[in-house]
């Protein structure tokens, strides 16, 4: 058989998609997309948005009329960087979580120099981080798909202009992939490997969609000596590690006899150093006995026999010789079937040649550069490639020359920034240079950040026995009646040796959060504390710990057993909480400086005190706007299931709209006194408008409420709360006309309530102090 080029392949491959829609935490943007709204993808159910948020630079087109063709939507508009070397996308990441990555170009005459549309004399690079990924040339369509484990918040995407013409791109994507997927992943030193090829090896007309990543699998040219095989059986998929789409292991390719060999040749431009080969096996039937050996460039044997209608995997890692590749599939001596392959991928890894930023740094410098709008050079890692450093900004080698730091970015007389940023009127110089100093000296000063917050208290015996040794709550526990010992450790700021003092060397572990080790400490005047440190190998982030520790501190007045749905409560009284709950919600959205997004509103976050008063609580998922001007934050979406925005939960676009979501599913659960979710039951959203179709609001309703409210306050609720959960994010009222929508019902209901104790109708069942006794709200 002739050698086939795989890179010719690759670019030579068509891709029909099948319909699967968003999954979580997809980003899909459409380059050169105009306006700030996207759309959903016929052919895939994607969201496509458009990529003004992601990049600074660059300039949008789209293709000449007639160059349309039946091309998909996201392939009709281009961005192209016709100046600076460096352009880069900043794709929101994870610290530690798998991606994959795809860029796609399809050139289209967008900029009318190549009638023929035959090919684009453009060349230019790909980097990704700091790190070459691959040079694009001589095509009028291409796409490139890399895979690697994110090492910061933010993931730079750049194309490189080298002189050969200019730098375009269609579509960049970015998919999260499982912890479980492609463990070679992990193994890699780098932790980035580029595709090469990935092909199903049955019939050429296929063209297979991979379900978990939204990936394009090519189907294979039949050499004479192979013949296609296939099965309509279902096949097990034991290879969880892949998750190679059934369609796909349900084709295969084996040779026409047991005198011939199954062998695949890869010749590449150039040698490459360490491949990754991915073989996908899956046999058809039981009979008889196919076994085989294969080898790499006729080293490396290894025998394998495919399982019955399962899938297996085998991954090997070799090296190419000169340039060339070869895998050959040979049967057994006792072998009476011949060898079969299913599909197969062929990575290579992608060095890590250039040192990068301290990934803390790098995340501090990218939040300074979104609130103040700083365009100019600041575009991928901040100090490597060298050439590409950013203006102002001074770097120093740390770690072994792997990494850097990044010591200052100040200009020569002093200001911060002052030749690059060019803020708001509202905010003057000394307010900006005190923000970027606080925040590098921050960085700087120390690894593991320590707040201290009082969550113990010694508990006595009711004769305080002074023998009796202290009990200890968690971290979390409540405090109540604590408020003057609360007030005087909140205004109080320890030096590091202060705590190792008050904890004697952090001698006594007493638990372990999310964010690092919680060490037993006492005060001077024997009050006892509760130090917690954030570990370096915490997957939350800074903010989040600070919300988190802010948050305890405060909560801490609050009783956790108590919240919106842990006890019985008559109507009113419930509304009257939602109130209070809605209230808090606006004040994070309009009443801060800038907007903060709670991002896990849910039934169990609010809180009530000893005398019913609300508080939202928990914000270690909050996230805050960094700008006046931001429309949305993009982020990984997080929360908890039934109550997360599915429309955030589908583009990792996050907004107020988002929090005003889970909002009407707290409300939906105190109106019906049900969870958001029931088995077999579906989401409550859907449960609650299958009722209310008939009219009837008592099919709605707590039944423990015993019919014991004011049926248009209950309807207004009810009302109030389907508006918050509409699909489409904007069109969801604000906190503000949620909470006088509340308020509406609060009015009606204390109507009903207050002739109730004039003795009109009914009991006292309406009294706003209840005694929290009726047992849970929600079975």
């Amino acid at each position: 058989m002739a050698p086939l080029l795989f890179a010719v392949l690759v670019l030579a491959t068509t891709t029909l998609h099948g319909v699967v829609g968003q999954k979580a935490g997809f980003v899909s943007i459409d380059c050169g997309l105009e306006g700030t709204s996207g759309y959903t993808a016929e052919d895939t159910g994607i969201v496509y948005v458009s990529d003004g948020p992601y990049v600074d630079t660059g300039e949008n087109h789209r293709l000449l009329p007639g160059e349309e063709g039946q091309r998909e939507r996201r392939y009709l508009t281009v961005r192209s960087f016709p100046s600076g070397v460096r352009n880069c996308y900043s794709l929101p990441t994870v610290a530690g979580a798998k991606y994959l990555v795809r860029v796609v170009s399809y050139y289209g005459n967008y900029d009318g120099k190549d009638d023929s549309l035959s090919s684009s004399t453009s060349q230019f690079d790909l980097h990704l981080g700091a790190t070459y990924w691959d040079t694009v040339s001589n095509s009028s369509y291409w796409f490139r798909e890399a895979m690697f484990v994110a090492w910061a918040s933010w993931v730079p995407l750049c194309l490189i202009n080298t002189g050969r013409g200019t730098p375009f791109v269609s579509t960049v994507e970015l998919r999260p992939l499982g912890s479980e997927l492609y463990p070679a992943l992990n193994a890699i030193e780098s932790q980035s490997m580029r595709l090469v090829q990935r092909t199903n090896m049955g019939p050429s007309k296929s063209r297979i969609l991979r379900y978990v990543c939204t990936l394009s699998i090519s189907g294979y040219k039949l050499d004479r000596t192979w013949k296609n095989l296939s099965t309509a059986s279902t096949i097990k998929d034991t290879s969880l590690d892949y998750a190679v789409p059934l369609p796909v292991m349900q084709t295969a390719a084996e040779a026409v006899s047991n005198e011939t060999s199954l062998a695949i040749t890869g010749e590449y431009k150039a040698p490459m150093d360490q491949l990754e080969v991915f073989l996908h096996f899956a046999d058809f039937q039981n009979s008889q006995l196919r076994q085989f050996s294969i080898s790499f460039n006729k080293k490396a044997s290894v025998q394998m026999r495919p399982s019955y209608l399962a899938t297996d995997t085998l991954h090997s890692t070799y090296k190419a010789t000169g340039g060339v590749c070869t895998m050959t599939l040979t049967p057994t001596s006792e072998s009476t079937l011949r060898p079969m392959l299913n599909a197969f991928e062929v990575y290579t890894v992608i060095p890590r040649d250039n040192p990068m930023t301290f990934p803390r740094d790098f995340d501090t410098i990218m939040a300074i550069k979104i609130e103040y709008g700083i365009k100019k050079n600041w575009m991928g890692d901040p100090c490597f490639p060298t050439e590409f450093a950013w203006n102002g900004v001074k770097c120093s080698n740390v770690s072994g020359n792997n990494t850097a730091r990044i010591i200052s970015f100040f200009d020569s007389d002093g200001d911060v920034c002052s030749k690059t940023i060019n803020p708001s009127p509202s905010r003057n110089k000394s307010k900006r240079a005190a923000i970027a100093i606080s925040i590098v000296v921050l960085v700087m000063a120390i690894a593991i950040l320590i707040l201290v917050y009082l969550v113990w208290r010694q508990r006595r015996k009711p004769n305080n026995d002074p023998t009796r040794e202290p009990e200890h709550e968690s971290a979390s526990a409540s405090i109540n009646n604590h408020g003057d010992v609360l007030q005087k450790v909140e205004s109080r700021q320890f030096t590091y040796k202060e705590l190792e003092k008050l904890t004697n060397h952090f001698e006594q572990f007493i638990g372990q959060g999310g964010f690092g080790p919680v060490y037993y400490g006492c005060l001077e005047d024997g009050t006892e504390i509760a130090v917690k440190m954030r570990s370096d190998s915490s997957s939350h982030g800074l903010d989040e710990f600070f919300a988190e520790v802010l948050n305890s501190a405060e909560s801490s007045k609050f009783d956790k057993g108590n919240n919106v749905v842990g006890e019985g409560l008559n109507w009113r009284t419930r509304v009257r909480v939602v109130v209070e709950a809605a209230q808090g919600l606006d004040y994070l959205h309009k009443g801060c400086s800038l907007p903060i997004i709670h991002r896990d509103v849910k039934a169990s976050n609010i809180l009530l005190s000893q005398n019913l008063q609300a508080k939202i609580a928990d914000f270690g998922l909050s996230k805050s706007y960094l700008s006046e001007t931001q429309t949305h934050i993009s982020v990984t979406p997080a929360g908890t299931a039934g109550y997360m925005d599915p429309e955030y939960f589908y583009t990792g676009r996050l907004t107020e709209s988002s929090d005003v979501y889970s909002f009407g599913v707290v409300l939906l659960e105190i109106a019906t006194g049900e969870s958001p979710i029931l088995p077999e039951l579906g989401h409550i959203v859907h449960r609650v408008k299958n009722k209310i179709a008939t009219g009837n609001i008592s099919l709605v309703a707590d039944t423990r409420l015993r019919g014991s409210y004011e049926v248009s306050s209950m309807w207004k609720v009810v009302d109030t709360a389907l508006l918050c959960t509409t699909d489409i994010g904007t069109q969801r009222p604000a906190m503000a006309a949620v909470v006088a929508l509340l308020k509406e019902s609060l009015a009606l209901e204390e109507t009903r309530a207050d002739s109730t104790f004039s003795g009109t109708t009914g009991t006292a069942s309406g009294s706003t102090t209840s005694s929290m006794n009726l047992g849970p709200l929600v079975r």
